[in-house]
């Protein structure tokens, strides 16, 4: 409901326009214009607008707002997804203080898209461009939780938006077939060490490296497969470990939920090592348990298992750290994703087949990813020749 009243002042007639405003202490607000035309517009436009819910009145600062949306990550789940995990509720809590340092004066009713403009500007000037476009990607999700609980009518962030990174970005560096080989001939190695300290440790790491590398599978994925998704023909992936460690969970996204096949090889190995080192207190049915039934760190896997391979197989490289020449291992365990995903491209898997054994949501992300590699391939593949000699009869 809104209402147009005339006033007489020292700058002669005004028209001003009461209309309600839910977010306003008295549920109203008032607005003049030096004309009836201009006052009638407005407030024929404020009547169209849709009515505010009850929760309007209660969120009415950009505080308020991102406290409701961390609300409903938490315990409702945005979108009808699943309530976020600990690990992803701080990082979004941090996140939200990131968002609330800059300041803001305004109610979240009265925000506009200069006022997001100045905000991008803020977070590039204070972040690194991944940190502020993460920022800003949650601020935008609390913006259209606003809009679908009626706080908000619009969206005011539509055209204003930080991009990851240049198209021109080195793409993921992937190991060799060769490199991989050699790998995995060091694991063998080090399984048969004769330090028995070494030979125990490797007993329990070299299948896990033999198993990422046929899969594919992320590392938090592969630490807390349990023995019975180990099937004759494959591994069936349906859960992984939080980041940060804290507990087991499902996979990131339902696309992460996928059955990969196995080497026959590779089954046997993994089979023998998980009946021939039971562990007691091994409530998870995990195949690779520590000695106390728990999940190994990711960090110590990296550090420990997978790092001492590169070592051993001489897959170094000399880099300068604060002015010295230090050598560190050229790849990362997660390097193994990029082989077997290189490796499915070689052989021609199709791009929607590629994204399924990833596990990615998006064929966006297997793209941009992976896409220099499939455009290398198809390159090989086509005969080099010009247009009009392959439509001549």
């Amino acid at each position: 409901m809104s209402d147009i009243r005339k006033r007489h002042g020292k700058k002669g007639a005004t028209y001003q326009v009461r209309y309600a405003n839910a977010a306003s202490s008295s549920g109203y607000s008032f607005k003049s214009f030096p004309t009836r035309k201009e006052a009638l517009a407005f407030s024929e436009n404020a009547q169209s607008r849709p009515k505010p819910s009850a929760q309007s009145r209660e969120i009415r600062t950009v505080e308020q707002g991102l406290q409701k949306w961390l609300d409903v990550c938490e315990k409702e789940g945005r979108d009808g997804r699943d309530p976020v995990t600990q690990y992803t509720l701080k990082n979004y809590q941090w996140r939200r203080d990131c968002i609330l340092a800059y300041g803001w004066t305004k109610p979240l009713y009265e925000l506009a898209s200069p006022d997001m403009v100045e905000f991008r500007s803020y977070l590039l000037k204070e972040h690194s461009r991944d940190v502020a476009g993460k920022l800003l990607s949650s601020f935008h999700s609390m913006i259209l939780e606003m809009i679908k609980r009626g706080v908000l009518t619009h969206d005011i962030l539509t055209g204003v938006s930080i991009r990851g990174g240049s198209r021109y970005d080195a793409p993921v560096v992937i190991p060799t077939e060769g490199e991989v080989f050699a790998l995995l001939s060091a694991a063998d190695s080090l399984a048969n060490s004769k330090n028995e300290q070494v030979r125990k440790s490797w007993e329990r790491y070299r299948p896990m490296l033999y198993l990422a590398a046929d899969t594919g599978m992320r590392p938090q994925e592969y630490i807390v497969v349990p023995t019975f998704n180990i099937e004759d023909n494959g591994v069936k992936v349906d859960r992984a470990l939080e980041r940060g460690g804290a507990r087991i969970s499902v996979t990131k996204t339902p696309a992460g939920r996928r059955f990969i096949d196995l080497s026959p090889d590779i089954v046997g190995m993994v089979r023998s090592y998980a009946e021939k080192h039971p562990v007691e207190g091994n409530d998870h049915s995990l195949v690779f348990p520590t000695a106390s039934g728990r999940w190994q760190s990711t960090d110590n896997w990296r550090k420990r298992g997978f790092y001492a391979a590169c070592e051993k197989a001489g897959l170094m490289e000399a880099v300068e750290v604060d002015g010295q020449k230090v050598d560190r291992p050229k790849f990362s365990p997660y390097d193994l994703r990029h082989f077997y995903a290189s490796m499915l491209i070689e052989k021609r898997v199709n791009l929607k087949r590629l994204q399924k054994l990833m596990g990615h949501e998006k064929i966006e992300t297997t793209l941009n990813v992976y896409g220099h590699i499939v455009e290398r391939v198809e390159a090989a593949a086509e005969k080099h020749t010009g247009l009009l000699a392959t439509l001549r009869p």
